[in-house]
């Protein structure tokens, strides 16, 4: 049972509103999550202005799904292990073999291999990496600025594992659960 009400595009006024129109516009419809964290204005905007910004930034869309990814499951984040799955495979196209590998941390492309490690890497030292963490994720060719899309990527995916698991949001995608195969989306 949730614990943060999900409101509907219907209930919402004012910045909520606004929002909540911007996402129907892009995506045809207001994700669970979204419309949870429509509850304060301020956290919606903040996760879209992030979550927008990582998306002009060089390490690309797939890059960025399976960190999501391999984030979701360190954090057994069930509502995000379904919706990355999801617009991996189905909007970004990614094959379900890579999906994954990715929730553990791994590729088979030795560069988005070590993007994998170090954001696994993030999650379990709780940002604490060593110099043999970043000198690794450097000698795979990522630039300073791309490691620190990295981190920006684990942030942000930290940030929807902890509200998705604090709400108990509904999930509104093909259900995949942590620590199980993902099956096809």
């Amino acid at each position: 049972m949730t614990r943060l009400q999900a409101l509907s595009p219907e209930q919402a006024s004012g910045k909520t509103k606004e929002l909540f129109n911007g996402i129907q516009g892009k995506l045809g419809m207001v994700p669970n999550m979204m419309r949870t964290m429509g509850n304060s204005s301020a956290v919606l905007e903040g996760y879209l202005q992030l979550s927008g910004a990582l998306g002009h930034g060089t390490l690309g869309a797939k890059t960025g799904e399976l960190i999501a990814l391999a984030v979701a499951e360190s954090n057994a984040c069930d509502y995000c292990l379904s919706a990355h799955s999801f617009i991996g495979e189905k909007l970004v196209g990614i094959d379900i073999p890579s999906l994954t590998a990715a929730r553990e941390g791994k590729s088979n492309n030795p560069k988005t291999d070590a993007a994998l490690k170090f954001a696994r890497a993030l999650v379990a030292k709780r940002g604490s990496v060593t110099d043999a963490d970043v000198a690794a994720v450097k000698a795979a060719g990522y630039t300073d600025g791309e490691v620190g899309e990295i981190v920006a990527h684990v942030a942000l995916n930290i940030f929807t594992n902890y509200l998705n698991k604090t709400a108990q949001t509904t999930i509104d995608f093909p259900v995949v659960t942590a620590h199980e195969e993902v099956g096809v989306v």
